[in-house]
């Protein structure tokens, strides 16, 4: 739940670059090769007209419900999604605009943790099953 609270708090600061009008005076903006308003305001900071940091706030909510939840092969499958979607935005960054974004780079992480965390909770935890109703 923490780490999806951050990665809430990371989606949230990215939003915030995406619509801002004065992008390039951002507090993260800081070089040439770090420039999250230069990255938010790319072509691919949209998917079917829907900002990329909002997709990543919506899906850092379900993976906090699922969570709340205790679904646990729910929760490693959508972590699984979601590091493969950050995975093809970091792609993006590295090596098609060559820039990095320090938000979007944080939400990779996050998203790299949680997907660990869920993991090891899907192959460890020996949770015992509930009886079928007869």
């Amino acid at each position: 739940m923490v780490l999806a609270l951050a990665g809430i708090v990371v989606s949230s600061l990215a939003l915030h670059a995406h619509y801002s009008t004065r992008y390039l005076e951002l507090p993260c903006d800081i070089n040439s090769v770090w420039s999250c308003g230069l990255v938010n305001h790319s072509r691919y900071a949209v998917v079917f007209g829907i900002p990329v940091a909002l997709i990543g706030i919506l899906g850092y909510v379900v993976l906090a419900a699922v969570a709340w939840l205790r679904q646990r092969q729910m929760l490693l499958g959508l972590a699984l999604i979601a590091l493969g979607f950050a995975l093809y935005l970091t792609n993006i960054e590295w090596h098609v605009l060559q820039e990095w974004c320090i938000y979007c780079v944080s939400s990779q992480i996050i998203i790299l943790i949680f997907t660990i965390l869920a993991a090891v909770w899907w192959f460890t935890c020996r949770c015992p099953k509930p009886a079928k109703a007869r």
